[in-house]
């Protein structure tokens, strides 16, 4: 075990430098502030603890806070609930959080196949551990890109987001997009910091990325649970879809993404225009609604570690 939580220490500095002092409910001293948001002292008398034992605590030193402190930490850093939830993370205080099991094959269960299957006139994603892409519905793979052509290391939602410039192209938001697939993947690498395919990731797009790298190190954290992309789609123009997560219970590792437009408007025209198009185009039909689970899992190529 290294000797300072590395991670800890910085997302507590720069969590306390985005915080305006005005708005802290901090009584006023007359001093002049050199740098941007709160000072040591401040934190940690709006959290009710000693200075040196805040100090300890950025300076990353390997102490473990009650949950009733973390909580006010979190209160006297202004953090929002994923904010709240990664410092919890990096701090090892989650609550009701089961022991690590050691790294597995992360496996997309049967039923999910049935779900995409059901839902073949919507686009869905299942996303697993550090955004790698398990599976796409035929709607998906149009809207988006056909991840299963991919070859299999490459089968990632932020990888494609970064490196790939279709995926520059396609999104009208793509600096939100992006940056969101950042905050993300931050969030849950506070998860377990160690891991070692979410480190080899993260080097891979900090060396080959400037914003990402940029955005990285800002050490952001979002929870993604619902919104809307902007799309300009080569094929049926411009469209907004909102997007709902479903996360299968027992399954924590595993997300699904269903995108959808509101009724009668023209983004849902696009995709129902979208949705014909892959099934009567045959020079580029990418329907297969009538693999089974297990011809989709060969033709996708071995499973993704957890």
């Amino acid at each position: 075990m290294a000797a300072t939580n590395r991670e800890l220490a910085d997302f507590l500095r720069r969590a306390r430098a985005q915080v305006d002092p005005s708005r802290a409910g901090l009584p006023p001293d007359g001093r002049v502030r050199r740098v941007p948001g709160l000072r040591r002292e401040e934190v940690a008398f709006l959290a009710g603890v000693s200075t040196d034992y805040y100090t300890r605590l950025e300076q990353g030193r390997r102490i473990t806070p009650s949950p009733a402190v973390v909580e006010s930490l979190g209160r006297a850093l202004g953090l929002d609930a994923a904010g709240r939830a990664h410092l919890r993370d990096l701090i090892g205080v989650t609550p009701g959080a089961p022991a690590r099991r050691p790294r597995g094959v992360q496996r997309v269960r049967p039923g999910l196949y049935q779900l995409l299957d059901a839902l073949d006139g919507e686009p869905v994603l299942v996303l697993g551990r550090r955004t790698d892409v398990l599976a796409a519905n035929r709607m998906a793979r149009a809207l988006f890109t056909d991840f299963e052509r991919l070859p299999p290391r490459h089968r990632n939602y932020a990888r494609w987001m970064f490196l790939d410039d279709d995926a520059r192209s396609l999104f009208a938001d793509w600096e939100d997009q992006a940056r969101a697939a950042v905050e993300s993947l931050r969030f849950e690498s506070g998860r377990d910091p160690g891991d070692r395919a979410t480190l080899a990731l993260v080097e891979e797009l900090r060396e080959h990325s400037r914003e990402f790298d940029r955005w990285w190190e800002q050490h952001r954290v979002h929870q993604r649970t619902h919104g809307s992309k902007r799309l300009r789609h080569p094929l049926v123009g411009d469209l907004t879809v909102e997007y709902e997560t479903l996360v299968p219970p027992g399954d924590p590792d595993t997300t699904v993404f269903v995108y959808t437009a509101e009724a009668g408007s023209p983004s849902k025209r696009a995709l129902d225009l979208l949705a014909s198009w892959t099934l009567t185009d045959s020079g580029t039909d990418t329907d297969t609604s009538t693999d089974t689970a297990p011809e989709r899992r060969r033709r996708s190529g071995p499973a993704r570690e957890r």
